[in-house]
C-alpha cells in the first residue's frame, strides 16, 4: 500500500527517538558522550534514515548536540545553565498563572465538570511524581513530572505555550541528571509539591502557585550547588 515505507520510517525514527532520550535523562548516555549515526543504526539494527532524522529531532529539542566532526553528542550543561533554564521556565509559568487572575477562558468556570476532571487527572500525575520522588527513582519521577507538567501546561489551551515549557523541562532535566547522577541517595531530596500546586491552581490563586514554584526552582538549584565538584 502506498505510503507504508514512509509510515514505518517515521515510527522507527519516533522509537528510537525516545529510546535516546530515555537513555539521556536516566544519565546512562553521559555528558559528553558523542556518537555518529552509523553506530547507533548498527546498534539499533536499522538504516541510517531513521537514525540521522531521530538524532536531528533531539538535537533541536536540545536533548543533544550536533557536533560538525564527530556526528552528535550528549550535551554538557553547567549549573550556570540551569540556573537560565530555571529563569526562563519561571518567566513562563508566571505568565501562565497570571491567566488565572485575567478571567482566561480555560478557568472560566473552575466548577464545571470538564474543569474538576482535568485538574483532577493533573493531580494524580503529581500525585505519581511525588512518590516516585520520596522513593529517590529518578527516572520514574522524570517521566510522571513530565507529563504532569504538559498536562498542567495543556489547560491553559495554548499549544506553542505548553510545548516550549515541555521543551524546557527536558533541557533541565537531562541538565540536573547529569549532577543528581552523582548522588548516592536522592531520596525524599527533590521536590515533591505537585499536589500542592494544583491545589493552588484549583483556587485560583495565581501568587501561590507562583511562590510554590519559586520555591521548587531555589530548592532545586541549591541541590546541585551543594555538590562537591567532580
Amino acid at each position: 500500500m502506498p505510503g507504508n515505507g514512509s509510515v514505518t520510517r517515521s515510527t522507527l525514527r519516533q522509537q528510537i527517538a525516545d529510546a535516546l532520550r530515555d537513555e539521556v535523562l536516566a544519565g546512562r548516555l553521559t555528558p559528553g558522550r558523542a556518537f555518529t549515526v552509523k553506530e547507533i543504526a548498527e546498534q539499533y539494527g536499522v538504516s541510517a534514515t531513521p537514525v540521522r532524522e531521530a538524532l536531528v529531532d533531539l538535537s533541536a529539542q536540545g536533548i543533544l548536540e550536533a557536533d560538525q566532526h564527530r556526528g552528535f553528542r550528549v550535551p554538557e550543561y553547567s549549573l550556570t545553565d540551569y540556573r537560565s533554564m530555571l529563569e526562563a521556565r519561571g518567566l513562563v509559568t508566571d505568565g501562565m498563572f497570571q491567566a488565572l487572575t485575567h478571567d482566561h477562558p480555560a478557568f472560566a468556570d473552575m466548577d464545571s465538570p470538564r474543569t474538576v476532571a482535568a485538574l483532577a487527572a493533573v493531580r494524580r500525575r503529581g500525585e505519581e511524581a511525588q512518590r516516585a520522588a520520596a522513593a529517590g527513582d529518578l527516572g520514574v519521577l522524570i517521566g510522571y513530572d513530565l507529563r504532569f507538567w504538559r498536562e498542567l501546561s495543556g489547560l491553559f489551551g495554548n499549544p506553542y505555550l505548553a510545548d516550549f515549557l515541555h521543551r524546557l523541562r527536558v533541557q533541565s532535566w537531562v541538565c540536573a541528571v547529569q549532577h543528581l547522577r552523582r548522588l548516592p541517595d536522592i531520596r525524599g531530596r527533590l521536590w515533591a509539591g505537585h499536589t500542592e500546586l494544583v491545589d493552588a491552581l484549583a483556587r485560583r490563586e495565581a501568587g501561590a502557585a507562583q511562590e510554590i514554584v519559586a520555591a521548587a526552582n531555589a530548592h532545586s538549584l541549591a541541590l546541585l550547588e551543594r555538590l562537591p565538584p567532580e
